[in-house]
């Protein structure tokens, strides 16, 4: 079965489109059009490693293969797997008994893989590596009886997943807003975890004043927020204080996709937009605009990326600078649960999952 990107319809635009003389005529540009691409952008190896798993399981076991939530953050992957054969669902007990359930790349709770043990089900855990260390730290330290401060957003599924590993000992805060509500039994035996896929500048913020309040306020072993979210966060970082506009792809319940947005804003862009398709995006936006600088979420694949450049092609905007501001590499096993069945069937042909590995179109 081929790997390659599934072509899919794209959501009607109830209007016409304006042709590039008429927007060039509603707002003339200033100097040369150019396209700045941000790189990394698009697939994570977590993401990656996901939506392998799912295919890779419609291919040896045959659909339905159920799971629970979006497999990742991406309105084109969903749907995309769901013309496979996938079933997404909010709980397992929407699965029936005995079927196959994958859990997404955001992690469950012990919880919801109690449920899913009690109803019999098969299950294949996705959950992405740099996660499953978070839901590591928080059960160390909540054996070791501390209080466990978790920054992300209340209601995320990553959240949810981590705060129901020791939930008697973890406080969510949501932001540097919340600091001020914190309140903590020892706080010599008190640290912060954080959601992966945060904004690295918010987060530090709101560690600053917790430690304001709790000088003794412990660091986790090692960085939370992952490689992924903090490389696409710098790239944009350059590229935003010479962009007229940032165009970012990614889905509105993508939270790193979110947090490139008002990255770019923050960091100079006098605009920036997300969208899921290149045909949500207004031309209206390139009145008076020359340089446009253009990123993806880490669940985004690269054709919906491709499919923007050639948006704004068609309007002058045909001169491509990629800004590399680092290089990736990180590979992923795929669930073990899943590699005994690929070695079962003699498939070598996806063992892992990372970046540059995925096709392009």
């Amino acid at each position: 079965m081929s790997s390659s990107a599934v072509s899919i319809p794209m959501p009607s635009v109830p209007r016409r489109r304006r042709t590039p003389e008429e927007v060039l005529a509603a707002a003339p540009v200033t100097g040369a059009k150019r396209v700045l691409l941000a790189a990394p952008r698009g697939y994570c190896a977590g993401v990656d490693r996901a939506v392998i798993a799912v295919e890779k399981a419609l291919e040896h076991y045959g659909p339905p293969v159920y799971v629970r939530k979006q497999i990742v953050h991406n309105v084109h992957v969903v749907t995309s797997l769901e013309e496979k054969g996938a079933i997404f669902v909010d709980e397992t007990d929407e699965v029936p008994e005995g079927a196959l359930v994958i859990f997404s790349a955001h992690g469950v709770s012990p919880a919801v893989v109690q449920s899913a043990e009690d109803r019999g089900l098969r299950t294949i855990d996705a959950t992405c590596p740099l996660v499953t260390k978070v839901h590591r730290e928080a059960v160390r330290f909540a054996k070791d009886d501390y209080d466990i401060l978790l920054i992300g957003h209340d209601g995320h599924e990553e959240v949810e997943g981590t705060a129901g590993e020791a939930p008697d000992h973890i406080q969510i805060i949501n932001g540097p807003h919340e600091v001020d509500k914190v309140t903590v039994r020892d706080p010599e035996k008190t640290i912060w975890l954080s959601q992966t896929t945060l904004s690295v500048d918010e987060t530090m913020e709101t560690v600053r004043m917790l430690k304001e309040r709790f000088p003794t306020l412990q660091d986790p072993p090692s960085d939370d927020i992952c490689y992924a979210t903090t490389n696409r966060q710098v790239a944009i970082k350059k590229i935003a204080p010479q962009a007229d506009l940032v165009i970012v792809v990614g889905s509105a319940n993508s939270s790193n996709s979110v947090r490139l947005v008002e990255v770019a804003l923050e960091y100079g862009a006098k605009a920036s937009h997300r969208v899921d398709f290149a045909n949500e995006v207004d031309e209206s936006w390139f009145e008076g605009v020359a340089t446009v600088g253009v990123t993806s979420g880490a669940s985004v694949p690269e054709v919906l990326v491709q499919d923007v450049l050639r948006l704004l092609a068609d309007y002058g905007y045909g001169a491509v600078e990629e800004i590399v501001t680092a290089e990736e590499d990180l590979l992923f096993s795929l669930p073990k649960e899943l590699r005994a069945t690929l070695k079962e069937a003699g498939d070598v042909t996806r063992a892992l999952g990372g970046r540059g590995n995925r096709p392009t179109s």
